[in-house]
């Protein structure tokens, strides 16, 4: 059973100090932040010098440092990328590479989606740190499982390959298999379901950020960084595949920390341990439907809170289905258009860290207009890395002046 988890408060110590404005600091343009913007934005710099109305050459100077942009072209620039003309004046921001970020379809991703999608991280790092900076969350308690040199490739085959019948073989799937097992039983889960993924994860130190990225090649993406793991969730899927994205991205952190997390085969090493985790071998034996059919899968995925396909897959990777019922289900599921959407589908899960720390400053008698003034930041672009909770939580907060720092705010995350 997952613990219940809270904040609480060290005495004398408030949220009202953390606000400060210090005017005699004086900040010069950087041209990093408008490299980040401009890719956040998934903008070649051709396309924003159309909208801003100068000339490429001089969009490349401005990223460069060797020439900084005009008042009006700056206000221009603000507008086109909608980002805050002081977002622009910050310090350098981490920008996450593509060999560190285990994108799933990284070769079916345009380049412009893989940059938005990279810029998105490199706003969370940067709200990150603004949060860490008053708030004191849980440390990373997430083991290295993986195999110094690269990872054993096990046989399988990519979850979006259009070949059902290339699914893990019950020899093929020991090796995350026993990942899964090794982790469950690290982190005490036994062989219980996991009501809740993010939550779990949130508790085991990992930061988990959402991706507001209607693109179905972004599916989710994470990576490791100051000695910190994050985990990024594209929104716009079922929360069964969320879920399952979490847990593939989770098989990333722990059984690729030695390898760049790209390619087929760490995809499937990923795709096998996210559905051992999820679908314990041992629970799955005990409450497996005695006759594997579209009715009973549906029934019966609530019990794991997964999808239909990654239920089908696992009876038949556990050797409890033919490959004929197999392959049978999976036709069934194209025909139904379950591979597209969900049948009785759950609730999306949502960071129970970030609302707690929305709502904490909430109490404070913080709006999101003062968050997004500290971070230089729209409220928008927040509140779309924060599940949506940023816009709900701070909803209604009085906006007021900023004040001087005495003391560092904490709030830590301890289990109730």
């Amino acid at each position: 059973m997952m613990s219940s988890w809270k904040f609480i408060r060290p005495m004398g110590r408030t949220l009202k100090s953390i606000f400060v404005v210090k005017h005699d600091e004086v900040h010069m343009f950087n041209p990093l932040r408008l490299t980040l913007a401009r890719k956040r934005r998934g903008m070649k710099k051709r396309e924003l010098a159309s909208q801003v109305g100068v000339t490429e050459r001089s969009v490349s100077s401005y990223e460069a440092g060797s020439q900084e942009p005009e008042s009006g072209t700056l206000k221009n620039i603000s507008k086109a990328l909608r980002f805050p003309e002081a977002f622009f004046f910050g310090d350098d921001p981490e920008f996450p590479t593509p060999d560190v970020a285990s994108f799933r379809s990284l070769s079916k991703m345009t380049a412009s989606q893989r940059d938005s999608a990279l810029g998105a991280g490199a706003v969370a790092l940067l709200l990150n740190e603004w949060i860490e900076s008053r708030f004191e969350l849980p440390n990373p308690d997430v083991p290295d499982l993986g195999r110094e040199g690269g990872a054993n490739t096990g046989g399988y085959k990519d979850r979006h390959s259009k070949e059902p019948e290339a699914y893990p073989s019950h020899f093929s799937a020991q090796t995350p298999e026993a990942a899964a097992e090794m982790l469950r039983a690290h982190w005490g889960l036994g062989e219980l379901p996991i009501k809740n993924m993010i939550t779990l994860l949130e508790s085991k130190g990992v930061r988990v950020f959402s991706l507001a990225i209607d693109a179905k090649e972004v599916d989710a993406f994470s990576m490791w960084k100051g000695g910190r793991p994050y985990v990024f969730l594209n929104t716009f899927k079922s929360a069964e595949h969320c879920r399952f994205d979490a847990a593939h991205e989770l098989g990333h952190l722990v059984l690729h920390q030695h390898a760049q997390p790209h390619g087929p085969d760490l995809e499937r090493e990923a795709n096998a341990f996210a559905s051992a985790f999820l679908m314990p071998r041992a629970s799955v034996l005990a409450m497996a439907p005695r006759s594997a059919t579209l009715s009973s899968l549906i029934r019966h995925k609530r019990n794991w809170s997964v999808s239909v396909a990654a239920l089908n897959y696992r009876l038949h990777a556990l050797g409890l289905t033919s490959d004929w019922t197999y392959r049978t289900l999976c036709i069934q599921l194209a025909q139904a258009g379950y591979r597209t959407s969900e049948p009785e589908s759950i609730n999306h899960e949502k960071s129970v860290v970030l609302e707690k720390v929305f709502s904490a400053l909430r109490e404070e008698g913080l709006s999101k207009t003062d968050v997004a003034h500290q971070l230089s930041i729209f409220p928008d672009e927040i509140n779309e890395l924060t599940f949506g909770l940023m816009l709900n939580a701070l909803r209604g907060g009085r906006t007021r002046n900023d004040e001087s720092v005495s003391r560092r705010a904490q709030l830590q995350l301890v289990k109730g």
